[in-house]
């Protein structure tokens, strides 16, 4: 028997939220944006009528201006983002245990066995959720009815804002098959060009594609491809209470000047490792790899580095120094530098770790939890280390950094 999928999607979420918080802008234009003078002057999200007038998640402020003089912006506030998601995926939980988040504003839902309990069909129940959530929060979401999570989150895109679109089994091909290939979650713009020079340019025309020759071409997620195309797929809806080991953690900062020294990145980094460590201790999660990526000033050219550790670790001195460590092998100044990012990969759950016969570093451990609880009560600036202290190239620099609609 077929599944029956939901996938929910928080309309404009960001803007939404502020528009909630603003209601003298209703009816006007409106985008969510970063401080253009810590250079992070970016179109975070819009409401319908900017997107109407052309202003794109992602584009420089002044391009949005250019587009829709009339625009209206605000910045950002994370701490009520989070307080409406939890609040919105409550409601979620409270028609199944299974919901599966993608993000703040996305999820999918599995209500197979919850369909006889509310007494209807996934459409049916689709719509008493958006209801539900517009009642309770004043926020609108789409929701894609379908057999499989690709095919549920098509559909959440084929109607904004505050609709339900149903692809089922036996209509699915006749509503999306003339789409192309991208419009698949999977499929970003590389394969989607691989695809067209094979002269795959439809859904429809994937789906009834040769496997053989699509693993000539891609290897193996040429059976993913497919499957998704045809309706084909395994991939449960998680449990939303269960525990899952990310692959990795970071956090990357475009500075409000261009780094010119060892010193400028030092200082950077170890604000971002700080950040990172963090969210391990947080999760409950140590690192047994590093990663440093860098993005050129002048040339906006982007390189990356990685390492393994000796131990797991979640302590933010460790993983800044071995970061650094990396640095000479990607870059040499005086080219100056405009952006930088540290990862914690290979990550394992701290409560099975082995622990070193050698390891002395429990004062550290509860240094840094002392600090962490303090940074939780009062905010991630509260405690700063002192090389932070010397210029101004991490003040920019706060926990919600990530919070960035177009990740993904």
């Amino acid at each position: 028997m077929d599944r029956t999928i939901l996938h929910c999607d928080l309309n404009n979420f960001y803007a939404s939220v502020e528009q909630k918080a603003h209601p003298e802008y209703d009816g006007m234009p409106l985008a969510v944006c970063g401080d253009p003078e810590a250079r992070h002057g970016i179109v975070l999200a819009k409401n319908m009528l900017a997107k109407a007038a052309g202003v794109a998640t992602g584009e420089a402020i002044w391009i949005s201006r250019k587009k829709c003089p009339g625009i209206v912006f605000v910045p950002p506030h994370y701490d009520e983002y989070v307080r409406y998601s939890k609040q919105v995926f409550d409601i979620y939980t409270e028609f199944t245990d299974r919901v599966e988040s993608f993000g703040l504003d996305e999820c999918w839902l599995d209500v197979t066995g919850s369909l006889k309990l509310f007494g209807c069909d996934g459409k049916a129940l689709a719509d008493r959720i958006r209801e539900t959530v517009k009642a309770r929060t004043g926020l609108t979401i789409s929701a894609g009815v379908s057999f499989t999570k690709v095919l549920a989150k098509l559909g959440s895109d084929l109607k904004k804002p505050d609709a339900t679109v149903v692809l089922n089994r036996e209509h699915y091909m006749d509503v999306i098959g003339d789409m192309p290939p991208s419009e698949l979650i999977m499929i970003g713009g590389s394969t989607s060009k691989k695809l067209e020079l094979l002269g795959i340019r439809t859904i429809r025309a994937l789906a009834a594609a040769d496997r053989t020759m699509l693993k000539e071409h891609f290897g193996v997620i040429a059976d993913k491809l497919s499957d998704a195309a045809r309706g084909i797929e395994n991939d449960e809806v998680r449990l939303y209470y269960d525990k899952r080991v990310p692959k990795s953690v970071s956090h990357g900062t475009t500075t409000p000047r261009d780094m010119t020294t060892e010193e400028d990145v030092r200082i950077v980094v170890y604000a971002l490792a700080e950040l990172v460590a963090m969210r391990l201790r947080r999760y409950g999660l140590s690192a047994e790899g590093v990663g440093l990526s860098l993005r050129e000033a002048a040339t906006l050219k982007h390189k990356s580095a990685q390492c393994t550790l000796s131990s797991p670790t979640s302590d933010a001195a460790t993983i800044a120094e071995k970061a650094l460590a990396l640095l000479p092998k990607l870059h040499s100044f005086p080219q100056p530098l405009r952006a930088v990012s540290v990862a914690a990969t290979r990550l394992s759950d701290d409560s099975v770790t082995q622990l070193s016969l050698f390891d002395s570093s429990e004062e550290e451990k509860n240094l840094e939890k002392s600090i962490d609880d303090i940074r939780g009560k009062y905010g991630y600036k509260a405690v700063k280390r002192g090389l932070m202290l010397k210029n101004d190239l991490a003040n920019g620099l706060h926990e919600e950094d990530d919070f960035l609609p177009f990740k993904r």
